[in-house]
């Protein structure tokens, strides 16, 4: 029987400050945590907003790469604004269309409940403006969003 599927991810040997940082920035907990025996983090199993995630430290053979990220789905500008911050805060980069890789090699895409609801508009030409103005953006906003969808 299967239990669940869960995100296993990558690290070279910063997994614990990555765990630290999530943690700061979303509801969850950490569920475990395998040392080595010198006291470095091995294996760490965390949860953020329902979803388990493992992280392991097991150095430069492997690296996370931006075909797999973790999707955020916000309501307001201050809460992209807050997380791309955050999440790229120490070395991290944007990318395009609400895409970044944080400071640990992990992708995310910070996206606002409005893009969805703007492209699914009936009139397929309110979604094809917004499509085209949110690939001219890195972080996403609301308001180009939603201009484009009046096009303005």
């Amino acid at each position: 029987m299967i239990l669940s599927v869960t995100p296993f991810l990558w690290y070279d040997d910063n997994a614990e400050p990555a765990i630290e940082r999530y943690l700061s920035l979303f509801e969850g907990r950490v569920l475990s945590m395998n040392r080595h025996p010198d006291g470095t983090l091995f294996i760490g199993e965390i949860e953020i907003m329902g979803t388990k995630i493992t992280l392991m430290n097991a150095g430069p053979t492997y690296k996370l790469t931006s075909a797999f990220s973790l999707a955020v789905s916000v309501e307001t500008q201050d809460e992209i604004d807050h997380l791309t911050a955050t999440l790229t805060e120490g070395g991290g980069h944007l990318e395009m269309c609400g895409w970044l890789v944080d400071a640990f090699g992990l992708s995310w895409q910070i996206v606002p409940t409005a893009l969805f609801q703007l492209m699914g508009d009936p009139d397929p030409e309110v979604g094809t403006r917004v499509q085209a103005a949110m690939l001219q953006m890195q972080v996403l906003n609301i308001a180009g969003l939603q201009a484009a969808a009046l096009g303005a």
